[in-house]
């Protein structure tokens, strides 16, 4: 009963619903939070602190940084999703709320786009500077082992590395990515190689236009860490992945290395294997297994402690009943 009370008392005030509100689109920062609602830090640290403390939000550190999305876990997660879809969608103040939210993700956009655009002929020179490639696609190729591929399907394909890797393997191989210029990149590798079994399109990861259950092999290679919703492009790799097919993610491990951030629009410090397992398995992947990979020695003080994770995991025969109830991926440090 006390813990009820708590939580009501404190989604009992406008700005703790707008904060409410405007959460349920996506995790968010407190800087993004303030300036959404148009508020000073204090007085919005102070509601959140509220809000967490009775439950209603999960507060999440990244590195400098501090990430809040709604509670997602038992009587918490039913509470707040009953308040806030009570709270009334014409409301002129939730309107601008969530105009400002857009505008928020707009240019998280923009600014991962930028980097992509500005680094897309030296994209892998910037790889080697993270851990050797070598390493990674052995490691790959022998989790792979001697497994049959009629349809790949590659997430975030950049250069196509991973479609001049795979795409020998398989009878059709096509890649995904945002950047238009990297798509030009890619298709021109794959048309040197003479991969004619192999082609680009620009999409979204999240929502892409192929059928579900109908890929053998898909790919997230180095993506994950500039997503919003990290969880999201695993959901989609799940639909469209058939019965038994085989997802691999590669990332980084939790890490401390802020200049990605800064200066590679790099949205997230790596994650753990439990983080990655738990959305495997809310969205159908089983087996799961994985593996760490440590750089090689360079004279980059850039990335001198990171290393690689590559997660592996089956699409299982059994459908879920809902595949669309989902938890958005968390980064916990």
């Amino acid at each position: 009963m006390e813990n009820l009370l708590a939580a009501l008392k404190a989604a009992g005030e406008e700005t703790r619903l707008r904060l409410l509100a405007v959460l349920k689109y996506g995790e968010l920062t407190v800087t993004e939070l303030t300036h959404i609602l148009g508020q000073s830090q204090p007085r919005v640290s102070r509601h959140l602190k509220l809000l967490t403390e009775a439950g209603l939000v999960m507060r999440y550190p990244e590195g400098s940084w501090v990430f809040y999305r709604l509670s997602d876990q038992g009587r918490s997660a039913e509470m707040v999703s009953a308040v806030v879809s009570m709270l009334p969608n014409e409301n002129l103040i939730l309107q601008r709320d969530y105009d400002r939210f857009l505008q928020v993700q707009t240019n998280r956009y923009e600014k991962a786009q930028d980097y992509f655009s500005s680094n897309a002929e030296n994209w892998e020179t910037l790889r080697n500077l993270h851990i050797a490639d070598s390493q990674i696609e052995s490691k790959m190729l022998k989790i792979l082992g001697d497994r049959k591929i009629n349809e790949f399907v590659d997430f975030g394909t950049g250069a196509g590395r991973m479609l001049e890797l795979f795409g020998p393997r398989s009878k059709k191989a096509v890649g995904f990515d945002l950047n238009a210029e990297m798509l030009a990149l890619a298709r021109t590798r794959l048309e040197e190689l003479s991969l004619s079994n192999c082609q680009v399109r620009l999409g979204d990861v999240t929502l892409l236009p192929l059928k579900s259950d109908s890929a053998d092999l898909i790919i997230i290679h180095q993506l994950l860490h500039f997503l919003d919703d990290p969880a999201a492009a695993i959901s989609e790799a799940s639909r469209i992945l058939a019965p038994n097919g085989l997802l691999l993610v590669v990332d980084f491990a939790p890490h401390e290395m802020e200049t990605l951030r800064e200066h590679h629009a790099h949205r997230r410090l790596g994650f753990s294997k439990d983080e990655i397992f738990k959305v495997f398995d809310d969205v159908n992947i089983t087996s799961p297994n994985f593996v760490h990979l440590d750089r090689r020695g360079t004279e980059s003080n850039i990335s001198e402690s990171l290393r690689v994770t590559i997660w592996s995991g089956v699409k299982s025969n059994v459908a879920v009943l809902n595949p669309s109830n989902r938890n958005t991926l968390q980064n916990k440090q």
